[in-house]
This record gives structure tokens, sequence and C-alpha cells, in this order.
């Protein structure tokens, strides 16, 4: 089958491209870089120059293609250009939709996020979970209303959603990810009581093919296989990393205090701060996530988290990551 990848040089989109490619799939994937159509051509798949906001190239890509997967997009926190993120996000989803219903594709899997969904604190996110109405983040509302574009818009496309939670495993070291290495590192001193959720690479990448074959039109599919306390996630990390971590617990008005003075003086030598008020409230808020409709529906088994940590570790100081940092 002919199928089309935006996104393919990331952590996920790569991950999806090789399952894809393993497959026996023929697969073309949009660069925009000498280092994106060097990675997607190692993959085994078909470069193609262009970007998501490039909707010319957009439809170069699609042209012939029976499925589309569009994962590309930016993740960030505490930035320096949201409207560069709300531009990647919003528009060029607009555009992938766009060129797909130009190019007659049969089927778009866009690749959304749990924090999508919009739960109220405290309550377990799924599909069907009520939105709160407000955002957390910038990146929160650039999901939601990207996710909104396709479901809503799709006019005879269709279009499945994929809403995986936070993604981890080799290759991860931005994002969720590096705050899993700055705690490591010690480089995180403190932190705030919170709830987390975890998705293994692998079953993310799964989870993609499997919603395109079974995935039913106008529906999402959280992927999500665990979710646990800070404190048990640092306990697990210790533990398997021989690590001795020992992270301060503040409350949260504190830790937002504190982040708004770094986020304060990191604004004023216009560099982009380590921590901000946005990432403190996210975390305050805390995310736990049902992921049962992918196993009940798509027939996704997800990794046991402690394979997936012992993984991530072993990456991490293959990498030479873990290394003092200067």
């Amino acid at each position: 089958m002919r199928i089309a990848v935006t996104g393919g040089s990331g952590v996920v989109g790569a991950a999806v491209v090789r399952h894809l490619v393993e497959a026996g799939h023929e697969v073309s994937g949009v660069a925009r870089s000498p280092e994106a159509t060097a990675k997607i051509a190692a993959l085994g798949a078909k470069p193609v120059a262009g970007d998501v906001l490039d909707a010319e190239s957009l439809g170069k890509l699609v042209a012939g293609a029976e499925r589309v997967f569009h994962i590309a997009g930016v993740n960030e926190m505490c930035s320096m250009d949201p409207g560069h993120m709300d531009r990647v996000n919003i528009v060029g989803t607009s555009n992938v939709r766009d060129a797909c219903r130009a190019e007659g594709v049969n089927r778009l899997i866009h690749t959304s996020s749990a924090v999508a969904i919009g739960e109220e604190q405290g309550t377990v996110g799924s599909e069907i979970s009520p939105h709160r109405g407000s955002y957390l983040s910038r990146y929160e509302r650039s999901k939601h209303v990207s996710e909104r574009l396709v479901l809503d818009q799709a006019a005879g496309l269709e279009v499945v959603c994929v809403n995986p939670s936070s993604v981890q495993g080799p290759g991860r070291a931005s994002g969720t990810g590096k705050l899993i290495l700055d705690v490591m590192r010690g480089k995180l001193p403190v932190l705030v009581e919170t709830t987390v959720s975890f998705v293994d690479i692998e079953d993310c990448a799964r989870g993609h093919l499997l919603a395109a074959d079974r995935g039913q039109p106008g529906e999402r599919y959280l992927l999500s296989g665990a979710s646990l306390s800070i404190r048990e996630a640092v306990a697990l990390l210790a533990r398997i990393g021989g690590l001795s971590i020992e992270p301060r617990f503040l409350p949260g008005s504190m830790i937002s205090l504190i982040a708004g003075g770094v986020e304060l003086g990191a604004r004023v030598v216009r560099r982009k701060p380590p921590a901000c008020r946005e990432m403190v409230r996210v975390l305050r808020h805390g995310h736990q996530y049902d992921g049962t409709r992918a196993i009940r529906d798509l027939g996704l088994s997800y990794t046991p988290l402690q394979d997936t940590i012992t993984r991530t570790i072993g990456w991490f100081r293959a990498e030479g990551l873990l290394q003092p940092q200067r």
C-alpha cells in the first residue's frame, strides 16, 4: 500500500515509518531539511522535499497515497515563539487535511495528543471525557484546535485520531523525556506532587498502524499504558537506574512563584526559560488516562512500564546522557 507520512524524522514519526516499512508498505515522508531527508531515507522510505506549511509540497507528498499519517507537530513549553507552534500544529494540520481531500486520499490518521482530551483535574481522561473548556498550555490549545479541524471538517475524508500520552523509550530525550533525564541527573532538585501517564514508543507506533487498519472514522483512540504518581515514577527511576534520587517536594503555589521568577529573568535576557508558569500549571494539574479502548477496539497491548524505563535508561547511558554535566 502507498502511504505518506509527515513528521517521519521525529521520534514518533520515525518509529511509525519503521513499522510501516517493515510491514511491506511503500512509504513517502515529507522532509524539510537535509538531516530529515537522510533520516527518512535510512528508514527505507522515500523523502519528499517540503513542509506542512507548504501546501504545494503536501500535494506532491500525498498524491497517489491511500493513507496519510499526519504526525508532524511542535511540542514545546515556555516557547520563545508560540506563534510558530500554532502555525505548525493548526495551519499545518489544515494544509494536510486539504491536500488529502484534493488528492482523493482514503484515510487520514492524525496524531493528536492525550492533552487534547481536556479532562478536569482529578479525573481519569478517556475518549468521551467532556472538555473542561480551558487550556493549561499553548500546546494543549493547538492540539485540541487541530484535532477539531480534522474531525469536524473531514468532508468525506476518513479521519481517525490517535491521542498518545507522554511517549517514552529509546531516542526520547526531549520534552517529558528531558524532564526524566533532568530528574536522573539531579538537575530538578524540587518537584511538585502530580500524576503522570506514559506510553512506550513501540506501543505508540503500533497503535498508529492498528488505528489505520481498525479504527472507526471520526473516532479517537487514547494510547496510554501506565499512570502513576510522580513519587512512584522517581522511585522507579532510582531503582532501575541504581541511582540515589531524592528531590524535595514543594507546594504547587511555591513552585509557581519560583518558576515565575525564572521565567521573568530569562525573558529579560531574551533566552528560553528552563521553567515557566505554564509548565508548572500543567504539572500541578496532572494527567491520568484510560487507554483501554485501544486494547478493546484496536487489539493493542501495552509494554510494562518497567521494561520501557529499563530500555530508556539503557539508551541514556549508551548515549552518554547520564554523565555529570558541567
